[in-house]
């Protein structure tokens, strides 16, 4: 990892670490809150239950605030990781119902919540770039 990747890898890192860690337990009309958010934006994701889906994500979540924090995870891995994460919950955003003003980009009040992570996208970026311009 580079000197200069550390920051952004560390605060999003222990973000999202703690993001995973926090739906650990989620079940029940919790976990069918969060799978119904996603089935929304990602129509396949209909097939797996929603506890087991909650799962899934928690324990995504927990191993890329993980890689991200390990310095020994290089950041075009990390990054990739990131980018993929933050496109998802940009998608989320894009095909959620009343998250954006009609005919717009632009967030509604519900919506601000998830229109702010296009950042996680652009930060996996931000690492995959440098470490391929550092390989050149």
């Amino acid at each position: 990892m580079k000197l200069t990747h550390a920051p952004l890898r560390v605060a999003i890192g222990a973000f999202i670490l703690n993001s995973g860690l926090s739906k650990r337990s989620l079940e029940g009309e919790s976990a069918a809150g969060v799978h119904g958010m996603a089935v929304g934006a990602i129509p396949q994701l209909r097939q797996i239950e929603p506890d087991r889906f909650a799962k899934l994500l928690s324990r995504g979540e927990m191993a890329l605030g993980a890689a991200l924090l390990a310095p020994f995870v290089p950041s075009l891995l990390a990054g990739a990781g990131l980018t993929a994460f933050g496109a998802g919950l940009v998608q989320l955003y894009l095909k959620t119902p009343g998250m954006r003003e009609q005919n717009s980009l632009r967030p509604t009040q519900a919506g601000i919540g998830l229109a702010k992570d296009v950042w996680l996208v652009g930060a996996g970026l931000t690492l995959m770039l440098g470490s391929l311009a550092r390989r050149r």
